[in-house]
């Protein structure tokens, strides 16, 4: 992960639509840096923004699909997934990039989130986690830490929490990394390396929430906030991921956890279809 990036002065302004500024996003959210992250990645990665659709559903990342100049659809919530397999089934030339956040990915759409992984689509999902539903309330949700304070959990929360990569990785995912919003260089190759991967590609993207789940649970204000992910994050390139789970004020195991191969959906498809012409003959 530390291959340089060769990136322009303007790609993020190339890439955003600077007419809807200002955004919505709170002071100290870190959608911000990782949408900054994802657009100068795509110039990394050489591919083409003409053949790159950005799909989102709803909540606070959710919102990115508006603020960039591609191809974006605003989905319904949980529901970023099945829109971007239609996208792929209807124009398989398409880069499929998936932005949105733990509540829409891993709650309501979390069924979609396993079986697209399990089919292998080729498409890359871009995880903004910031533990909690911040858009609605601070709700806590299914990657809210254990103990961790929420609107609905103000005396801690009592439920394990989901240990994304080791959800997605079981699941079939082909590429699974996590990083911080402060491990920018890392985070811009990753996102590179994942859209030109075929196959199923996850980024877990953990990104603090001040306004509310860092108010309750009382961590650094501002930019704080990110040093405070960073400063407790352990870089570990192909941890397990079973032993990368995240506990409110452990360490954070960051990093590339697994790239590896297998045939995409389409790859499938192509066989079926070869042996049903040959059968057919």
């Amino acid at each position: 992960m530390t291959t340089p990036l060769t990136v322009g002065e303007n790609t993020v302004d190339s890439l955003l639509r600077l007419d809807r500024m200002p955004h919505i996003w709170c002071q100290g959210c870190g959608i911000g840096p990782a949408v900054g992250c994802f657009t100068r990645a795509i110039e990394s990665s050489g591919l083409d923004p003409d053949k790159i659709a950005l799909v989102s559903g709803i909540g606070c990342a959710g919102r990115a699909a508006g603020y960039v100049k591609l191809d974006s659809f605003h989905t319904t919530h949980g529901r970023a997934l099945p829109f971007a397999t239609g996208l792929k089934l209807g124009n398989p030339e398409l880069n499929l990039v998936i932005f949105s956040g733990d509540g829409d990915l891993v709650a309501i759409g979390g069924n979609h989130l396993i079986h697209s992984a399990r089919r292998n689509m080729d498409m890359t999902v871009i995880c903004i986690n910031n533990f909690n539903y911040g858009m609605t309330g601070g709700q806590a949700g299914p990657t809210t830490p254990l103990d961790a304070r929420s609107t609905t959990t103000p005396y801690g929360n009592f439920e394990y929490p989901f240990n994304v990569p080791y959800l997605v990785a079981a699941s079939g995912a082909t590429y699974v990394a996590r990083w911080t919003v402060l491990h920018v260089r890392q985070l811009e190759w990753s996102i590179a390396e994942a859209m030109t991967k075929p196959g199923f590609s996850f980024i877990e993207v953990l990104a603090p929430c001040p306004t509310l789940y860092g108010r309750m649970n009382k961590e650094p204000k501002g930019l704080d906030t990110m040093h405070s992910y960073q400063e407790r994050s352990v870089v570990r390139d192909g941890a397990d991921p079973k032993d990368v789970a995240i506990d409110s004020d452990g360490p954070i195991v960051v990093g590339k956890f697994v790239d590896i191969e297998r045939p995409t959906f389409w790859d499938q498809w192509k066989l079926l279809l070869d042996r049903a012409r040959e059968k057919k003959k």
